[in-house]
Formats: C-alpha cells, sequence, structure tokens
C-alpha cells in the first residue's frame, strides 16, 4: 500500500485505506482489526497521506509526511521510545531529531502526536508503504534472484 492509498477524516481518529468511489463520496476502510467501513462525503474533510507535509524552515517551507516517516523508519525500526501521551518537550525532541529544521511556530504537540501515532498505524497495517523505493527494488530483485536460480 501506498501513501496516495491512504487517507485521515478530520474529527476521526486513525487511519483509513482508500477503497473506491461511491455516488455519494469514498467508501474508506478502517487501518485497524475492526476493518470498518465508512462513507466519507463532501461534507467530510479528507486529507490524502501523499498530500500531508510537515512545516520546516528550508527553502521549501515544508518537508512530505512520506519522506518524514521513511526517516522515522530508517532511524527507528519501529522502536520510537515513546508514545502519544508523551510530555511535549519529548515530542518536540524526538521531532527535532528526525527532522532538524521543522518549524517550531507552525508544528505543535498534537501535530507530532497524530504523526507518532499513525507512524505505529502504518508499522503495524501496512509496514511496506515505509520502506524506501531503493530498499522495495532491491528485495524485488532478490527476490527473481532467488527465483531464477536452479
Amino acid at each position: 500500500m501506498e501513501f496516495k492509498e491512504i487517507a485521515t477524516v478530520a474529527g476521526k481518529p486513525g487511519l483509513y485505506k482508500i477503497l473506491k468511489p461511491s455516488r455519494s463520496g469514498v467508501i474508506l476502510e478502517s487501518m485497524d482489526e475492526k476493518k470498518g467501513k465508512l462513507v466519507v462525503g463532501a461534507s467530510h474533510r479528507v486529507s490524502i497521506l501523499s498530500e500531508i507535509s510537515i512545516y520546516t524552515m528550508n527553502e521549501e517551507g515544508a518537508t512530505s509526511l512520506e519522506e518524514v516517516m521513511k526517516t522515522i523508519e530508517k532511524e527507528f525500526d519501529g522502536d520510537l521510545g515513546l508514545t502519544t501521551s508523551a510530555d511535549p518537550d519529548e515530542l518536540k525532541a524526538f521531532l527535532k531529531h528526525v527532522l532538524p529544521d521543522y518549524d517550531e511556530s507552525r508544528v505543535y504537540s498534537s501535530d507530532i502526536k497524530k504523526l507518532v501515532s499513525w507512524y505505529n498505524i502504518l508499522r503495524k497495517y501496512s509496514p511496506e508503504s515505509l520502506q524506501d523505493s531503493s530498499s522495495k527494488d532491491e528485495s524485488i530483485s532478490e527476490e527473481k534472484d532467488e527465483n531464477t536460480e536452479d
């Protein structure tokens, strides 16, 4: 699953897999054990993860959420050492470690809590989305090599 196939809905916790469009909106499936389905229409604010970014102080002004998540995966490999209930200073220190040039005046503790929560959901239900495309290519070529050796 890729970041463009995962959404978040304002006012609802967690992440959702985009299933298909319907006449009245989009059908989503929660990324948890329940796998509950939800139809969201024009009245809901839905954001696709590939379109979300984090404010930075660099020239671009923002870094994509996907890039930040993949950096977290590379750096911590699933063991963040903190939870969403962590102290705001711990959360800020964590993001400062991962994204040193993030804009501290525009990125709030609640945003970092969402980042940690979403990372944990992706790590559990869609770990392949956190892999770099280069490491995905390597694992695919390794599988091909294993299949061709006789």
